[in-house]
């Protein structure tokens, strides 16, 4: 039962013009459970109605029915404050959880639509740091949230497998680097050289002009110039899917850069024929002056492509293989006008579909206050933190439940968790300062805090169920809701009941914080029912409730949880 739509449906039904649609995004929840579960100011109905707003609300309060699912009605100050009825309410929640378990939440919103992802997009030859995880988890979360609610969603890695920095990887490879260092080194020997030639450049700035000509000679199907780069990439990507395997993230396209290479040249052609290329010292631009954006560089004066090039390719590409409704980058804020120039581009061609292209931008992170750069060396390595946060966790288990089975599993669950969670704990835009002894801290509102709350929960099934693995409520079929009436049990089922409108407020919002921050309430509410209302009692129908309300808090903590790409550990 959608409770805002019914009740804005019967206050419509009273009142001639006035929407229910609009009505239901007027409805509240009061901050104060003493004002109601439900409240809506009348004030702009003022206008419309020619009535007062404490009119408007007595005539309201006249009206609707309060059999079945409304149990009270108050006009207060231009206020109509709704109270539910709570058992009624109590049992329609706790039966659509129990019935409808890992789809709890979920919707068929999207049906029928397709979004194409394009997130983590990690640069060749450079390891991942901190700064990929935003990217790559928020990516991950907002697939997960528009599947779950009907969307087919395309998840491409965008890989930054294509440019100039190969040619500089070409020059430092040749001079300096050889076979069995890269070979044994990986992508650290990368990295070494990828620096190094930027230290030799600043001495010999000579380098840039050949690592450039390196580049024009790979884009022109150079062998010995494709040869290493394939090196490069095969190398850079064995470390990749070590870090995709251990946060769980799956891609169902590694369409990088280096695919739209044989793909440019008829947009470039478009670009030529609708009059939107101008040449500029023997480079190819569009204009944006006046759309109040610098020029956008299409083509070097040597003839190498840039960013945009690729990018406008990749869009069409997309358009005509997936036909999304949506097409969503996420990406650092730093990139911002870019998108803003890519968009526009793409509109000036002609493509009505550039308004269904979409930047997620996030804050940027940063060392102690100083921007990451690999180049200098100024960063924290991803695999390092992941696996002293799993070490970690696997230290905490061993001091507190040596004896737990899978401890390995559940520290990495765990270990993983943390990390994933404390980097969508706060509102994506927001800059993050790394700091070890944060990202670390698994105490207050933190992943292993929810993931705890949910192995809680299953703790108690487990012993309601004889200590049965299969971690099930077995009560009686029929739940005396009547029995949760309490304020713990209410404040619970209420934190049940907006999880489907969390999670759709996070696909509008394109905002994962949403949830991480929901789930922290949830498991706040239940731990505050779990102390303060014995569950295995002797009285059945008490028992069965309460089992039935963690069971209901057990589902949804699982479901959230996998929304933003954390595992549930039933034991901790």
């Amino acid at each position: 039962m959608n409770y805002k739509d019914e009740l804005a449906k019967q206050i419509a039904e009273g009142f001639e013009g006035v929407e229910a649609a609009a009505l239901r995004d007027m409805i509240e929840y009061p901050p104060n459970p003493e004002l109601g579960d439900f409240s809506l100011p009348c004030f702009k109905l003022s206008k419309a109605l020619r009535k007062s707003p404490q009119a408007i609300s007595d005539e309201i309060k006249s009206k609707l029915a309060t059999d079945g699912l409304f149990g009270r009605v108050e006009s207060v100050s231009g206020y109509v404050n709704v109270f539910l009825d709570k058992q009624a309410f109590a049992a329609n929640l706790l039966s659509t959880i129990l019935s409808e378990r890992d789809r709890y939440g979920s919707s068929d919103l999207g049906a029928g639509k397709t979004v194409v992802f394009d997130f983590s997009s990690p640069n060749i030859a450079k390891p991942f740091h901190v700064g990929h995880l935003r990217s790559t988890m928020i990516g991950n979360a907002l697939y997960r949230i528009h599947q779950y609610l009907g969307y087919t969603c395309v998840g491409v890695n965008h890989l930054g497998d294509w440019g100039t920095q190969f040619g500089k990887l070409i020059v430092a490879y040749k001079n300096w680097g050889n076979e069995t260092a890269v070979e044994e080194g990986g992508i650290l020997e990368l990295l070494r050289l990828y620096v190094q030639f930027h230290d030799e450049a600043d001495k010999t700035p000579e380098l840039e002009e050949v690592a450039r000509s390196w580049f024009v000679r790979l884009e022109q199907g150079d062998e010995e110039a494709h040869r290493l780069w394939r090196w490069f990439v095969d190398i850079s990507l064995k470390e990749f899917n070590k870090i995709y395997d251990l946060l769980g993230i799956k891609f169902d396209s590694f369409a990088g850069e280096s695919f739209y290479n044989d793909k440019m040249d008829k947009p470039v052609q478009e670009l030529k024929d609708k009059g939107l290329l101008e040449e500029d010292e023997g480079a190819l631009l569009v204009r944006l002056d006046e759309y109040n954006m610098p020029p956008a560089l299409m083509i070097k004066k040597d003839g190498a492509t840039l960013y945009h090039t690729r990018d406008v390719a990749a869009a069409i590409y997309r358009k005509q293989t997936y036909d999304f409704h949506k097409c969503v980058y996420v990406t650092g804020a730093a990139q911002n006008l870019h998108f803003q120039q890519l968009f526009k581009i793409v509109e000036l061609m002609g493509y009505e579909w550039s308004k269904d292209m979409v930047h997620v931008p996030f804050g940027q992170v940063s060392l102690e206050g100083a921007k990451l750069s690999t180049r200098k060396g100024n960063v924290v390595m991803l695999d390092e933190l992941l696996t002293r946060s799993v070490e970690r966790v696997r230290e905490i288990i061993e001091a507190k439940n040596p004896d737990m089975p899978n401890k390995e599993e559940v520290a990495r669950q765990v270990g993983v968790g943390a990390i994933v969670f404390n980097d969508l704990s706060t509102n994506r835009i927001k800059d993050v300062v790394f700091s070890w002894e944060d990202a670390l801290n698994f105490e207050g509102e933190t992943g292993p805090y929810v993931q705890y709350t949910h192995a809680r929960a299953c703790s108690v099934l487990r012993k309601s169920n004889g200590g049965s693995s299969s971690i099930e409520f077995g009560g009686a079929p029929e739940v005396d809701a009547g029995q949760l009436l309490n304020t713990e049990a209410q404040l619970a089922l209420k934190e049940l009941y907006i999880f489907g409108e969390q999670v759709q407020q996070a696909m509008w919002k394109l905002e994962p914080s949403i949830i991480s921050r929901y789930l922290v309430d949830l498991a706040q509410a239940f731990n505050r029912f779990y102390h303060e209302c014995p569950i295995l009692v002797e009285d059945q129908a008490v028992r069965n409730a309460r089992l039935a309300l963690v069971k209901s808090v057990q589902i949804t903590l699982r479901n959230g949880l996998a929304l933003i790409g954390l595992e549930s550990p039933e034991m901790i």
